[in-house]
């Protein structure tokens, strides 16, 4: 590999110069530029990110994190990639990891990323007091919640209209006749879960129908939780018509021990899920879902972040995107 040296040498420029060109300075006249670049593609240099970074006294890293729950749901996926898409077109790298649900491993990952020197951090908290997440956002760290939010502290914000989602979901199968709707939720801690269950209680509610403690359970927002507490309503002496499930995995699960028990959807129990999946239409029935744009979430949380990087003291910003009912047979 050339030295930095041998680039300023081809280019009868300083090293200084070389060093502007590669962090992109607006101090570098267009003709010395081009010289530089030439002398750089020439000589095939590619600049170290640890170097870079050293060298580096203002400006930015162009090196962002995100951090997704978990890497098999489909939902954290298409966040990703909306995450990666606005960041490559904007020449920023992305540091992907996955804190499975886990607030240590979420805390390692963020000492990690802050050891990267990272410009700033895209993530769902891992609940609305998370101590990891205040203590980054407490040192100054840039960062964009995504989907979930902070109870103790007011960062930029990408979310989806949680309350509405649920709202328009049990409304619907009321709608179809059902008035023992069984809930199965996740975390209490996670804004978003209280959120979908504070939407399940008002339309419960607003068609004069009691909400029952026996037809409500909460797990973790894995696939086996959803299973598990599917078969305990389904065993209660006067088990639901109908189930409202708190995310994508879940719903699977639930759906699965439906079909063990050779129940049929809807005839025997209807289903309706929060978050779609990209397999959803080839299940069996295909799934009802309130659908999330996990995509523009993404892609609106990193546009966040660079305006948060150009502007640092700039006003905090929520963004709340409206969720879609889709309705398919499994109600």
């Amino acid at each position: 590999m050339p030295s930095l040296q041998e680039v300023a040498d081809r280019a009868k420029v300083s090293i200084a110069t070389v060093s502007r060109v590669l962090n992109k300075s607006d101090k570098v006249v267009p003709k010395t530029r081009a010289t530089v670049e030439r002398a750089l593609s020439e000589l095939g240099y590619r600049p170290s990110r640890v170097a870079r970074r050293l060298r580096m006294k203002e400006g930015h890293a162009h090196l962002v994190g995100l951090i997704i729950p978990d890497i098999q749901n489909p939902f954290y996926a298409e966040i990703a990639r909306g995450v990666e898409d606005v960041a490559y077109a904007n020449e920023f790298a992305l540091l992907l990891c996955n804190s499975d649900e886990n607030l240590e491993k979420e805390r390692f990952y963020l000492n990690v990323m802050q050891a990267e020197s990272v410009d700033g951090i895209v993530l769902p908290p891992f609940d609305d007091t998370d101590p990891a997440v205040l203590e980054m956002v407490a040192s100054g760290m840039p960062v964009v919640c995504v989907d979930r939010s902070l109870a103790k502290t007011k960062t930029d914000l990408v979310e989806v209209d949680n309350y509405r989602g649920a709202l328009e979901a049990v409304n619907h199968l009321i709608d179809r006749g059902h008035t023992r709707i069984g809930l199965i939720e996740g975390r209490a801690q996670v804004s978003t879960n209280r959120e979908r269950r504070r939407g399940y209680l008002d339309a419960l509610a607003a068609r004069g129908i009691a909400p029952q403690r026996e037809l409500m359970r909460a797990g973790d927002f894995k696939l086996a939780s959803g299973r598990v507490l599917a078969n305990e309503l389904l065993e209660l002496r006067r088990p639901p018509t109908a189930l409202f499930v708190g995310n994508n995995l879940m719903t699977v699960g639930a759906l699965a021990a439906l079909h063990q028990r050779g129940l049929r959807v809807p005839g025997d129990v209807a289903i309706v899920g929060f978050d779609d999946l990209p397999w959803a239409e080839a299940l069996d029935p295909p799934l009802t879902v309130v659908r999330q744009p996990a995509y523009e979430v993404g892609r609106r949380a990193m546009e966040l972040l660079l305006k948060r990087l150009a502007a640092p003291g700039a006003p905090v910003t929520t963004v709340r995107l409206r969720p879609e009912l889709v309705v398919r047979r499994s109600t």
